[in-house]
């Protein structure tokens, strides 16, 4: 995990909130929902979801570099932001 870290920087941390943030904001302009909600959302979703493949054995990301990294944040935010899309439906 450690190596995972150290593989990602600060650039690749602030890349992975910004791409989460830019997709939150269109989901909640497009769903009519609360942009700042969903930007806040999907930064947290985009930052955490190349750390939770970490944990589940999957390091490759570190050496596919910072594309690799966005790109999988960037599906982490978005699959994140379906999933309180729907589930803020049925509330």
């Amino acid at each position: 995990m450690e190596a995972v870290l150290e593989g990602f920087g600060i650039a690749a941390l602030a890349t992975l909130a910004l791409v989460g943030l830019a997709v939150g904001l269109l989901m909640g302009k497009l769903t009519g929902r609360s942009p700042r909600l969903y930007g806040a959302i999907g930064a947290v979703a985009a930052v955490a979801t190349p750390f939770m493949l970490a944990l589940l054995g999957i390091t490759v990301l570190a050496a596919g570099g910072l594309l690799l990294v966005a790109a999988v944040g960037l599906v982490g935010a978005v699959v994140t932001l379906g999933v309180v899309r729907a589930l803020s439906r049925r509330g």
